[in-house]
């Protein structure tokens, strides 16, 4: 059964995004966000998230390892936590299901229950139906929107991150797990805005220099009061083009907003 009628598909092609309610059901959402609890019990935390620092050199191997943990994060399961949730002595001082930003970016490949998701019928039909002839996944990422810790997201377009020629052949797939509302962090859209090409690439610098990447061009200014907010239901998603500019406000909440969200790329 087709998910997306044509005028969806007219929507998500116009504006650059899509609202889409009910793509899983409660029970889905609840069982990812079961799994999701049971691999944050067993999770192993890598020395470099523990450590304090003390001198600007340490800061900077810091700032590398984690450059590196993230980089290499491809084709693993890694977990990347919000500032200040370790004491001096690498121990959490919250409890260790708040303490994370996000966990990525393998998901999909290495997780049955997100694979299920991700590879689904229903999905395969929703690429389908936009014009993906080999639709491939690129990578996956849980994201916690912590109460009251979670920070915005500023301005982007994903294709500043995944760039590919010709431009505009990735989309995300962004699933609510919890209601995703204004209050806890939302994402807001320009519509429209993928039309008008990229503004900023991120590019890997030469081996053995550092930081390991590098941006070419800069994120324009944009105005706030073209910013639509998108809004969605537990178990509903968002399409993103990787082209259109968006962003999430900070969690000022008491409830988390999770996400799981994949990009799937024409290759």
């Amino acid at each position: 059964m087709d998910i997306l009628t044509d005028q969806d598909v007219q929507k998500y092609r116009d504006e650059g995004y899509l609202v889409l309610d009910g793509l899983l059901s409660p029970e889905e959402c609840d069982a990812l966000r079961d799994r999701m609890s049971e691999i944050i019990e067993r999770m192993d935390v890598p020395e470099h998230c523990r450590t304090q620092f003390s001198t600007d050199h340490d800061e900077q191997l810091k700032t590398q390892g984690n450059a590196d943990y993230f980089i290499t994060s491809g084709d693993k399961i890694r977990f990347f936590f919000e500032k200040g949730v370790f004491d001096d002595k690498g121990e959490f001082i919250v409890p260790r299901e708040q303490s994370l930003n996000k966990i990525g970016h393998a998901l999909h490949a290495y997780e049955p229950l997100f694979k299920a998701v991700t590879h689904s019928p229903k999905i395969q039909n929703l690429v389908k139906k936009l014009g993906l002839i080999n639709p491939v996944i690129l990578q996956s990422m849980y994201i916690f929107k912590q109460p009251r810790i979670g920070g915005e997201v500023s301005p982007h377009q994903d294709a500043t991150f995944l760039y590919t020629q010709p431009l505009g052949r990735v989309m995300g797939v962004w699933i609510a797990l919890e209601d995703a509302a204004l209050e806890n962090g939302s994402l807001w859209f320009i519509p429209g805005s993928h039309n008008d090409g990229i503004t900023r690439r991120m590019v890997r610098t030469p081996k053995g220099t550092f930081p390991l990447t590098d941006f070419i061009g800069r994120e324009k200014n944009y105005d706030d009061k073209l910013f639509v907010p998108a809004p969605v239901k537990k178990g509903g998603a968002v399409l993103i083009h990787s082209e259109v500019v968006h962003h999430s406000a900070a969690n000022t909440s008491d409830a988390s907003r999770h996400v799981y969200t994949f990009h799937v790329m024409e290759s």
